[in-house]
């Protein structure tokens, strides 16, 4: 996956209506997961990454975002290898994605 930019330029998502009531909670926990990571982070806890990683990878699919799956799937590669800077930098991409992501219901 490649980085995202840092420009302020929205990433619209179609979503189907019938996720409408599901989707703020998802995204919310998504926003709640990205201090989980840190914090796992700064303890080495590795395999507390990879399992939400896992987790990511597989729900973010199931919900429109695949670039949440994309993420979800470097965190996880990156947890297993024990490789603290591409698990950082996995952060930092998810945290601008959450921030640009504006939902369309469909």
């Amino acid at each position: 996956m490649k980085p995202l930019d840092e420009s302020s330029e929205k990433i619209r998502i179609r979503v189907d209506a019938d996720l409408q009531d599901l989707v703020p909670g998802y995204l919310e926990n998504r926003e709640s997961d990205l201090l989980i990571y840190q914090q796992a982070l700064e303890k080495g806890d590795f395999d507390s990454i990879a399992v939400l990683g896992h987790s990511m990878k597989g729900s973010g699919g199931g919900y429109g975002f695949k670039d949440l799956s994309q993420i979800g799937r470097a965190i996880e590669k990156a947890a297993k290898s024990k490789d603290k800077e591409s698990v950082r930098k996995s952060i930092i991409d998810m945290t601008a994605y959450l921030k640009k992501l504006e939902i369309v219901y469909d």
